[in-house]
């Protein structure tokens, strides 16, 4: 059984509040966002048909993606107006430093 790590994404300073942001950790693409309501990762792939939810509008604790308007739950992950979901990562600040442990990879559904 593996041990679950952190690892470090980015500074606090880099993703605007009410914005998200894609980066590449352990070689999987993670849209990281920043909303009133604290700091979000999820897998960065919408599972319809692969819009980047990174550029997506963060609103309500929620995050809609830009291609088809699927809003996902930035802390679960849970699809709120669709049958898919995706993958939701624990987020860590430390300092200006935020972190993120990635959960383990797998087909999610609601």
């Amino acid at each position: 059984m593996s041990v679950a790590t952190s690892v470090y994404a980015c500074r606090v300073d880099d993703v605007p509040l009410g914005e998200g942001r894609a980066i590449t950790l352990d070689g999987r693409r993670i849209a990281i966002f920043r909303s009133g309501a604290g700091w979000f990762a999820l897998d960065a792939a919408c599972p319809h048909r692969g819009g980047p939810l990174a550029d997506g509008i963060v609103c309500d604790n929620a995050v809609i993606c830009p291609l088809h308007e699927r809003r996902y739950d930035l802390a679960s992950g849970t699809a709120l107006n669709a049958d898919d979901a995706v993958v939701a990562h624990s987020v860590r600040l430390r300092g200006d430093r935020v972190f993120v442990t990635l959960a383990v990879a797998e087909h999610v559904t609601a």
